[in-house]
């Protein structure tokens, strides 16, 4: 399909902006989709445009995190295998069962993890004792995220971080970063099996990639600079504006 020229200039903008925000706190996601419906794909074709535009600003950003050190992928194998796992079958399901529970359920559930980082005490680059183990983890919390991340999806990257420092106690930027390479997985699945069938737009899916690129670099390279400062209040605010957008506008 044909974009103007100022349509193709605003989806970019989009874009660079989403891998900013994602980047840090999550749920560009919902920046996007709602973009390329405006821009007039179809569904299905803003869908698949959007999984594939995202993973590449998502794999800039896990990229850039282990590039400095935030990132031991080896003990989180399991969990991202689970994780993996749970997407498959979440992509299977959603396509027999209705998500209007999750619609209704979720955006509470968002409220109550913002108001949690809102008033929560002020975060450090430290790490707490863990209340799950690595295999706990990997199979309830991983597995679980991953079937939400295939079946519905908004917001995954806001709630990771806080699942990764609650249950495995690791600092809040180590778990900015994890959650990023969870993501990568989960919605990579989703990505592929788009690509395989088809409808993805690739000329703007490239370039809108392109842009995503480029503000996720940008917004790991903060996380990396400003810590947890910059993170913990970013991930209360996207994550309370997320539950309001899914709250007043499920459809949108």
């Amino acid at each position: 399909m044909e974009l103007s020229i100022t349509a193709t200039l605003a989806l970019l903008g989009v874009a660079f902006f989403a891998g900013l925000v994602s980047s840090i706190a999550g749920s560009g996601g919902l920046l996007t989709l709602p973009a390329l419906l405006w821009a007039g794909l179809p569904p299905l074709s803003a869908l698949a445009t959007n999984k594939l535009q995202s993973a590449m600003g998502t794999l800039s950003s896990v990229t850039n995190f282990r590039r400095h050190g935030y990132l031991h992928i080896a003990p989180l194998v399991p969990s991202l295998m689970m994780a993996f796992c749970g997407s498959m079958l979440g992509t299977l399901c959603v396509q027999r069962l209705s998500n209007e529970l999750l619609m209704r359920a979720i955006p509470l559930l968002l409220v109550l993890l913002g108001g949690y980082f809102l008033c929560a005490p002020k975060m450090d680059d430290r790490d707490y004792p863990a209340r799950l183990s690595n295999a706990q983890f990997a199979a309830t919390a991983a597995f679980g995220m991953g079937f939400y991340g295939g079946f519905f999806g908004p917001a995954s990257g806001s709630i990771l971080p806080f699942l990764l420092v609650f249950l495995l106690g690791h600092n809040l930027v180590r778990a900015t970063a994890e959650s990023k390479l969870f993501v990568l997985v989960i919605n990579g699945v989703s990505a592929l099996l788009f690509v395989i069938s088809g409808g993805v737009v690739w000329s703007l899916a490239i370039a809108m990639g392109i842009a995503q690129i480029v503000g996720a670099r940008i917004g790991s390279n903060l996380v990396i600079h400003r810590g947890v400062g910059l993170v913990q209040p970013l991930i209360a605010l996207v994550t309370l504006l997320v539950a309001l957008k899914l709250l007043f506008y499920p459809a949108a």
